[in-house]
């Protein structure tokens, strides 16, 4: 069973769709202890960073995820979720999970015409090898929407890239952890794709 954690924010019931297509079982909860027994978890939203964290922390919901990703269970972010991931967030200038290190700045284009938030369909770059980019494919692309983006302090950390004038990481990860800023329950056959081999992965790195 996944876990789809419930914090207020927007796009759940979208993911929990994909994953039903898909038939994997998932559950949205906000609670903490059905949180830390599932085999996977998936962390999505769309909102405010602030507002999220001060949600997450009232619910118990901070500790369930850092204790879920100290003993391994497979996690993964989408969007607002793989802002939250970081220390810290340009977004109401406020603290986050610090599960992986590293900020979360704001898009501010120099071309005028480049529109904020960055929404639509964008390809994305594979730096390294990770099993939920498997069958990921040169020209895929995955739907976006968001002004702020992830920067971990680590390049490591970076599994692939997207350009919107800057180049930008798109996923990030580091050992069972691993986030998408785009919305992959929202990009078609190749964003189902992400959502399978999550299903799938242990939390290892072959």
């Amino acid at each position: 069973m996944i876990a789809i954690i419930d914090y207020d924010a927007g796009n759940l019931t979208s993911v929990k769709r994909a994953l039903d297509y898909l038939g994997i079982q998932s559950r949205i909860t906000p609670d903490p202890d059905e949180i830390m027994t599932s085999e996977r978890i998936i962390f999505p939203g769309v909102g405010h960073a602030a507002s999220a964290m001060n949600t997450i922390i009232k619910r118990g919901l901070d500790q369930a995820l850092k204790e879920s990703y100290t003993k391994g269970t497979p996690i993964l972010g989408i969007c607002l979720g793989t802002q939250i991931i970081l220390s810290h967030s340009m977004e109401g200038n406020t603290d986050c999970l610090g599960l992986i290190k590293g900020d979360c700045p704001e898009f501010k284009p120099e071309n005028p015409r480049l529109k904020i938030p960055h929404m639509g369909w964008n390809q994305i770059r594979k730096l390294s090898d990770h099993p939920i980019l498997d069958n990921v494919d040169p020209g895929d692309e995955f739907y976006f929407v968001h002004s702020f983006y992830p920067q971990p302090h680590n390049p490591s950390s970076i599994l692939a890239v997207c350009e919107y004038e800057i180049e930008f990481p798109s996923v990030i990860g580091c050992n069972n952890l691993v986030a998408t800023q785009f919305h992959p329950e929202k990009s078609g056959p190749a964003g189902l794709r992400i959502l399978s081999n999550f299903s799938s992965w242990d939390g290892t790195i072959c």
